[in-house]
C-alpha cells in the first residue's frame, strides 16, 4: 500500500516519487491550489487557510482532497497508510490547529516553505479521529516530506506521541514505524549490486552463476517491509542522472521494481490492491508528474505564476498515449 522515495541530481534538483497502491478506486488528477485558498474541516467549523499555493493529486468532494503534492517554496509531501499503529487526539484542543488525518497533507504544503518550519510548527497541530469524505473512515496516515534542499523527513504520530524522524535513506512504505524499517536493514547488508565472489567448499569450487547474484536474498514480494528493502537497493545504487527528464525516467524505473499489477495482491474482499498511479513531484521547478494505471503516459502541470495567483482551483485531464498520437 504505497511506496515513496526521494533522488536528487547531480544538479541538485530534489524529486520526490509515490505509488499509489490502493483497492478503493480513488479517482484523483492533477490539481492546482491558489495562494490563500480556504479549506473546510470535519473537525471544526473554522477550517484552515493555505497561505502558499501547490499542485498535487486532488479530487472535490464538496472540498478537495488531497494525498500527495508540491507546493511553490518546494515543499512536496505524501501521506501512505500507516495502518494499526496511527494513532489520533478524540478532542479538539483551543489554540491549535484542528485536523483530520487526511487533511495534513493539505495544511502542510498549504502552509510551511521548508522541513525545518514544519519541525518549528508541528506542535501547533491536532490530529484527530476524523473520517475522510467518500470513504467513510478515520485514514491511517503517515506522511513522508521532503524540501529542494534535499532534507526529507517522516512525521508520524503513534500512541506515544508525535515522531517527525530525518529520513537518512529517502524511502517510505507503510506499517510497521519507521524506526522498525531502518534497523531492519540490518539483515540485508549482503545485498549488493555486483556478483559474490566464488566460494570454496571443501574441495569444491562454488562459482555463482553470474551478475545479479549480489542481489539474492533481495524480498521480491509486495509487503511493506519487502518494498522498503527493494526502493532502499535501488534508490543506492541506480545511476546519477543529471536533468529533471532523466529523474523522472529514473524514478519511474525504480517504482517499476514495486508497483502492484492489478490481480496479484487480493484483499479478503476479494478486490485487488493495485498501483493506481505513480506520482512524481519536481521541487526546483516546481512541478507535478502523474502517471496512471491505465495508461502509463505522464502528464506534467507546472506550478506557473497565473495557477498561483487563480481565482479558484485549477483541475487537469491525464493526458493519453492516443493524445500523443493524434498531436503528431
Amino acid at each position: 500500500m504505497c511506496t515513496s522515495l526521494t533522488i536528487q541530481t547531480t544538479a541538485g534538483d530534489q524529486f520526490l516519487a509515490r505509488t499509489m497502491d490502493f483497492a478503493f478506486e480513488l479517482g484523483g488528477r492533477p490539481v492546482a491550489i491558489p495562494r490563500n485558498h480556504h479549506f473546510d474541516s470535519v473537525t471544526n467549523a473554522d477550517g484552515f487557510d493555505s497561505p502558499y499555493s501547490f499542485v498535487g493529486t486532488g479530487r472535490d468532494l464538496n472540498g478537495y482532497i488531497f494525498v500527495d503534492g508540491v507546493n511553490e517554496h518546494g515543499v512536496s509531501a505524501a501521506a501512505l497508510y500507516f495502518s494499526g499503529q496511527a494513532h489520533f487526539t478524540q478532542q479538539t484542543k483551543a489554540g491549535k490547529v484542528n485536523l483530520a488525518p487526511h487533511e495534513v497533507l493539505m495544511w502542510i504544503l498549504g502552509n510551511v516553505k521548508s522541513t525545518a518550519e514544519l519541525g518549528e510548527r508541528i506542535a501547533d497541530l491536532n490530529v484527530m479521529e476524523a473520517a475522510a469524505p467518500l470513504l467513510n473512515i478515520v485514514v491511517p496516515l503517515h506522511w513522508i516530506i521532503s524540501d529542494k534542499s534535499g532534507s526529507t523527513y517522516v512525521l508520524e504520530l503513534e500512541n506515544d506521541g508525535v515522531h517527525y524522524m530525518k529520513n537518512p535513506v529517502g524511502v517510505m512504505t507503510n506499517t510497521p514505524d519507521f524506526e522498525w524499517h531502518l534497523k531492519n536493514l540490518s539483515n540485508y547488508v549482503n545485498l549488493q549490486p555486483g556478483p559474490h565472489p566464488s566460494r570454496q567448499y571443501g574441495d569444491m569450487t562454488v562459482n555463482p552463476f553470474g551478475p545479479g547474484t549480489g542481489a539474492l536474498g533481495m524480498p521480491g514480494d509486495y509487503t511493506s517491509v519487502a518494498r522498503f528493502v527493494r526502493t532502499v537497493f535501488m534508490r543506492e545504487h541506480t545511476d546519477a542522472v543529471t536533468t529533471d527528464a532523466e529523474a523522472v525516467n529514473a524514478l519511474s524505473h525504480m517504482l517499476n521494481s514495486v508497483e502492484i499489477p492489478k490481480g496479484v495482491k487480493m484483499q479478503d474482499n476479494g478486490t485487488p490492491d493495485y498501483t493506481q498511479y505513480r506520482a512524481y513531484m519536481s521541487m526546483n521547478e516546481p512541478a507535478f508528474y502523474m502517471q496512471p494505471y491505465a495508461d502509463q503516459t505522464i502528464t506534467r502541470v507546472e506550478l506557473t505564476p497565473a495557477l498561483m495567483t487563480a481565482a479558484q482551483p485549477t483541475e487537469f485531464e491525464l493526458k493519453t498515449t492516443q493524445q500523443f498520437r493524434l498531436a503528431n
